[in-house]
């Protein structure tokens, strides 16, 4: 026979042997890892996400804020925003409302007067709905406890704030006209204001009443035929400069456009009564509401005089409900009422006087 060489022999000696079980009364206990929150991300204005939610105390933040004495700190306004964005993320790009509802346009930092809003509305709806369209901050002096009054409402009564994305709800515009100033001056820093933009990420788009009434801040598209469309959008982001999403928050009505036409901003189109017409066929709608620019008497109800084949006028509206605009255009606000019926009402508001807080903080001097 073949003698196995040295190697081989010594390969064998050093192989390891298999153990022999051991068998015990008490098995070993099974190895858990405890799990722990993930921690914040460098530099996030969030506190961690592990907050108890039952624990804010938000009727008193609300009966604080609403005095127009102080402003929430800094640490509770972040864990506000942190769990608005955890409402504000299970919505839908097209939030359906049922009625009634209040429909509100542009507030713009004037917090006295959004004060008086919903006292105006309460005498119409005792329990309602509300339906924000955008535009809560920069220009007017107060943009701090106007936005933070929203949210606090929308997380006391999620069912029954609509908050919706508007033209200023974006990091560039808030940066030049005023919210970042007034940010830095009351809190020393811009970590609130970075909390808040970035709910600004998640608010919903637009709004559609019964099915039948739709609610957008800035306008139409000519890129959206369907509101299945808009559903599509991915909003958690900055409002980009051109698209879909920025024609939604940007665009305008007028009178001597058929269909579309540049706009003057530099974002958005303007669109006419014949696109009107053909989103609300498509649609199935009875009117669209919107805000973005200010009239004089609170509304106005754009194309009256074209006309369709059936004799109709398409029905767009528009919404502003910041009184006497940047304290001295002399404007009235207004708000629309839908009852069950959808049957709608417009509700007229003054300012308040005084119309601004100044809580002993410097706000910006300019509002254009």
């Amino acid at each position: 026979p073949r003698v196995p060489s040295a190697n081989v022999n010594k390969m064998l000696v050093s192989t390891p042997q298999p153990r022999r079980p051991t068998y015990s009364a008490h098995p070993p206990r099974r190895r858990t890892r405890t799990r722990h929150p993930p921690a914040p991300a460098r530099n996030s204005p969030f506190p961690p996400p592990s907050f108890d939610p039952m624990g804010l105390d938000l009727d008193k933040w609300i009966a604080l804020i609403k005095t127009g004495e102080k402003f929430l700190p800094e640490h509770d306004l972040k864990t506000l925003c942190r769990y608005v964005c955890d409402i504000l993320v299970e919505e839908n790009n097209v939030q359906v409302v049922q009625p009634p509802v209040i429909i509100c346009g542009d507030i713009h930092g004037q917090f006295l007067d959004l004060l008086e809003l919903f006292r105006t509305a309460e005498r119409v709806f005792e329990e309602a709905r509300y339906v924000f369209m955008g535009d809560f901050v920069d220009r007017g002096m107060n943009s701090l406890e106007t936005l933070t009054y929203l949210l606090l409402l929308k997380a006391r009564y999620p069912d029954r704030m609509t908050l919706l994305r508007g033209n200023h709800e974006s990091r560039q515009v808030t940066a030049i006209y005023g919210f970042w100033d007034e940010c830095q001056k009351k809190y020393g820093g811009s970590d609130a204001w970075r909390c808040c933009t970035d709910v600004f990420d998640y608010l919903p788009i637009a709004a559609l009443v019964d099915n039948k009434i739709f609610c957008v801040h800035g306008g139409l598209s000519p890129q959206i035929r369907a509101i299945d469309q808009i559903r599509l959008i991915r909003r958690l982001q900055e409002v980009p400069n051109d698209g879909m999403f920025c024609d939604l928050v940007w665009s305008d009505p007028d009178e001597s456009v058929n269909m579309w036409s540049v706009s003057p901003r530099g974002a958005g189109w303007l669109f006419g009564a014949a696109a009107t017409e053909v989103f609300m066929h498509i649609n199935n709608l009875d009117l669209i509401t919107r805000a973005h620019q200010l009239v004089q008497e609170g509304h106005k109800y754009h194309f009256k005089d074209k006309k369709n084949a059936n004799g109709e006028s398409p029905k767009l509206v528009t919404v502003w409900s910041a009184p006497n605009y940047c304290y001295r255009c002399g404007n009235l606000a207004s708000i629309l009422a839908v009852d069950e019926n959808l049957h709608g009402k417009f509700h007229t508001f003054k300012e308040v006087s005084p119309q601004y807080i100044h809580q002993g903080v410097s706000c910006p001097s300019y509002f254009l």
